[in-house]
């Protein structure tokens, strides 16, 4: 196994197969539909729109963007999530999170219809990872991380997988996917005692602390495998993932770079189940 786990040979496979079912549906005039709703213009947002944007036009998907004032009331979000979730010209919604704080996230995510709901995060449809069952729509974060896993053909059967993240959007769907693979999840924070103990022991250490080049070789092994999530702002200026990546890409097992790792492949997986999305649909 290399140690710079690059996920750019498996996005190219990935992007030949769902441009290839993409071609087929569109010749039969069912060309699928991403509707964007951002609300307000966070720089984070702004990013991943334009690489949704780009990865439409390539792969032949069409992209809708719906942008509203952050002074928005979820009355009025609710509004413009029911609207699309009606459109039958739509095949799935991805919404941007998190939402400004006098919106109730909660209500909105529950407003989302779960047919649509590429970006799994209808309780529905989160209810079903938890039941593990992984036959419909995934977080496409931690869906990532785990195809990345997959492709190295890392095993996770009887492994210990320490997870530096406990939010909705990664730790906890991706402790559900870790189990469904029979390997025993810890789901680790802010308060985790002896965190560094825990990591050592860990056979994988997926990270999104949002720190930068926080994880270093004290909290690692040579067997440690590192799918690194996190994205911030270095010391240097420049974006970095939490992991010390070059200091470290020669001293673990396996490790993610911040270009061509997780970040590489996730929109990439979120079109793949909008692609799946308009087959069920045809079905």
């Amino acid at each position: 196994m290399d140690a710079v786990l690059s996920s750019n040979e498996l996005a190219k496979k990935l992007e030949e197969d769902i441009i290839s079912r993409v071609q087929t549906l569109t010749q039969k005039g069912n060309t699928p539909k991403l509707a964007i709703l951002r609300v307000g213009e966070n720089p984070n947002d702004i990013s991943y729109e334009k690489s949704l944007l780009k990865k439409g036009d390539a792969y032949g998907i069409e992209v809708q963007q719906v942008v509203v004032e952050d002074t928005i009331t979820t009355e009025g979000l609710k509004e413009k999530m029911e609207e699309l979730n009606n459109d039958d010209s739509v095949t799935g919604i991805i919404m941007f999170r998190p939402l400004p704080k006098h919106i109730d996230e909660e209500l909105i995510q529950e407003t989302i219809s779960w047919k649509k709901d590429v970006d799994c995060m209808s309780p529905l449809n989160l209810a079903k990872i938890f039941q593990g069952d992984f036959s419909s729509f995934q977080p496409a974060t931690p869906f990532a991380s785990m195809k990345i896993l997959e492709y190295y053909g890392i095993d996770l059967s009887g492994k210990n997988v320490a997870i530096v993240n406990r939010s909705m959007v990664l730790g906890k769907p991706l402790a559900m996917m870790v189990l469904g693979k029979n390997g025993t999840p810890t789901i680790c924070h802010s308060r985790t005692k002896d965190l560094k103990k825990v990591l050592q022991e860990a056979d994988v250490v997926v990270t999104a602390t949002g720190r930068a080049k926080s994880l270093t070789r004290e909290f690692l092994t040579k067997d440690s495998i590192v799918i690194d999530v996190g994205v911030s702002m270095g010391e240097d200026g420049k974006l970095s993932g939490d992991a010390d990546f070059e200091d470290l890409k020669d001293f673990v097992k396996g490790i993610t770079p911040r270009l061509g790792g997780v970040g590489k492949i996730t929109s990439t997986l979120l079109m793949d189940q909008l692609v799946q999305a308009k087959e069920n649909s045809l079905k």
